[in-house]
């Protein structure tokens, strides 16, 4: 377990604080490269691969803006809704309850603390929450967890913070991702995002969770898109 870090409560706390920002489709992710852009690609690719889908489950919903981007492909789903802050649980609530007319399911609890009913779930994602995640073992739980509550043929659709292998190319890829928060709103805000996720996140790199999914039981893993330290990936049970 990595010490130093933010505990739980005070990830919920930051995250309950902001709810405006992540309840804007275009702007919610704004420290989050390309967000805009997965968000649509995978808007797409969720119909094509699940078109006969009824469930998902988001897990770390914010607002729900990746539900809500999905529904707009495959409109009433059954939609269930994780998230530690209980204010964007509520404002989750609200937004994919006016566009569904599935179940609407809210869980206000930690991932490593949930258990799903087996094959549950037709569609899973988690964008920018894996990398809350410490130890490997939490790792390899809930990513056994997710295979389990998929059902066959399922998909698990990640968008998220990674790390790299080799130091210099991480130490290359930090220095875009700095690069790119300069560019959106200065340097002091670059150092507040680079402090918090120093004192938050503990991420892995892209390698150690496709490999962590095949020896979970995934057949397939895709890789979606990837810029500096951000990736986005599919694994299809």
């Amino acid at each position: 377990m990595n010490t130093g870090k933010a505990t739980v409560d005070e990830i919920r706390h930051r995250f309950d604080q902001d709810v405006e920002r992540f309840s804007n489709l275009e702007t919610g992710q704004s420290a989050t490269m390309d967000a805009p852009l997965v968000l649509d690609l995978i808007r797409q690719l969720v119909p094509a691969t699940n078109p006969a889908a009824r469930a998902m489950f988001d897990i770390g919903c914010g607002a729900g803006n990746f539900t809500l981007k999905i529904l707009q492909m495959l409109p009433n789903l059954d939609c269930t809704l994780m998230d530690l802050s209980l204010p964007m649980l509520q404002r989750a609530r609200q937004r994919v309850g006016a566009a569904t007319t599935g179940r609407v399911t809210c869980l206000q609890t930690d991932i490593r603390d949930y258990t799903a009913t087996p094959e549950s779930f037709d569609v899973i994602v988690a964008a920018a929450v894996l990398h809350h995640l410490r130890a490997e073992q939490e790792w390899r739980s809930v990513f056994q967890m997710i295979y389990r509550a998929l059902k066959p043929g399922g998909t698990f659709w990640v968008w998220d913070m990674i790390t790299h292998d080799t130091p210099a190319v991480q130490t290359i890829m930090q220095q875009s991702f700095g690069q790119y928060l300069s560019a959106q709103k200065g340097t002091d805000y670059r150092d507040a995002v680079f402090t918090y996720i120093e004192k938050e996140d503990s991420p892995t790199s892209l390698n150690f969770q496709l490999n962590m999914l095949r020896q979970t039981g995934f057949q397939t893993t895709e890789i979606l898109h990837k810029t500096a330290v951000f990736a986005a990936y599919v694994a299809i049970k």
